[in-house]
């Protein structure tokens, strides 16, 4: 009995391994589903709906996005991988993919990049560092100087411990040399009110949505984390023109990835509709409102930059001590 069903089992799996190609070249045939981790309205939530909109105009099936928020992502993440691996139900994600395992190993204990089958990284959301208007530092090499003869005296703002405010923040630190000290806050927006209040020395945010306090004169922007001079701040130094690299690289990225496991040929078509959906005008123009840098690579190419996006917050995470309480 017992030869019987594993014999049976064999024969099915080989029977569903026989079905892989014709699904891959009947492929799509009823709509897909884009889940995000993260509530309606924010970056990635708006990224991932530009694109899935014009992608449902190319691959010839909807792309439905559905919003599963809280635990820190991860709900997502694990119904992801979790999914049949057929492509019809996907991720898009951002930082919180690679640092979760990171910060949290634990409670989420998965490999960011063997977990899933790396389809496109979409964009990335530069930052900007940041100070009140009245603050006394007038540039980055002030601020940075101040925090040598002072170490732990400055305080940087975040949304929260493992955020990308916060890493931006340490690895600041490592590559200045210098020591600060972390004030998290519930979210972005309270911890830029605190910024404009002055109450706080500086910190790390996304380029968008603050072009209207630096006119009123409410924040001063002293360095933009991108390789060549941001057109939104003229005159404003990058910080790879400091010696401070890799910041452009650890931006906070917005992707899509399918669960493991997912053919070559689907994943290739997903790749093809996302990028072809990336390279209409419409879509970079609303993309760069947005503060966002296009970058619709190939599943390769984002395969490789998660791998390098697990080593270099590894090692920010590491060099900054930095721990959940």
């Amino acid at each position: 009995m017992k030869l019987f069903k594993a014999f049976a089992m064999v024969l099915l799996s080989w029977a569903c391994m026989s079905l892989w190609p014709v699904q891959a070249a009947g492929y799509p045939e009823h709509p897909i589903r884009m889940v995000l981790g993260y509530s309606a309205g924010g970056p990635t939530d708006v990224i991932a709906r530009i694109v899935a909109k014009h992608m449902s105009e190319n691959i010839g099936q909807s792309v439905v996005v559905e919003n599963k928020p809280g635990a820190s992502a991860h709900i997502a993440a694990n119904d992801i991988m979790t999914s049949t691996p057929d492509g019809y139900k996907v991720l898009v994600t951002s930082l919180t993919l690679t640092v979760n395992p990171l910060l949290y190993p634990d409670r989420y204990n998965y490999d960011s990049v063997k977990a899933f089958e790396p389809v496109s990284n979409f964009a990335n959301l530069p930052v900007v560092v940041v100070t009140n208007y009245d603050s006394p530092y007038k540039d980055l090499a002030s601020l940075i100087a101040d925090a040598k003869a002072k170490p732990g005296i400055l305080t940087f703002g975040s949304s929260g411990v493992g955020g990308s405010a916060h890493l931006a923040a340490e690895m600041l630190s490592t590559k200045a040399g210098i020591k600060m000290s972390h004030i998290p806050y519930k979210g972005n927006g309270p911890a830029l009110q605190e910024m404009i209040a002055g109450r706080i020395s500086f910190m790390f945010y996304p380029s968008i949505g603050i072009a209207n306090y630096v006119a009123d004169k409410k924040l001063r922007v002293l360095a933009v984390g991108t390789k060549d001079p941001h057109p939104d701040f003229p005159g404003v130094p990058t910080l790879e023109s400091m010696g401070l690299t890799g910041f452009e690289e650890g931006a906070p990225f917005v992707g899509m990835l399918a669960p493991a496991g997912t053919p070559k040929e689907i994943v290739d078509k997903l790749n093809k509709s996302a990028v072809q959906a990336l390279s209409q005008p419409e879509v970079r123009e609303q993309l760069k409102k947005l503060g966002a840098q296009v970058i619709a690579d190939t599943p390769e190419q984002f395969r490789q930059f998660l791998i390098a996006d697990k080593d270099r917050w590894a090692a920010v995470i590491k060099e900054g001590n930095v721990k959940v309480e």
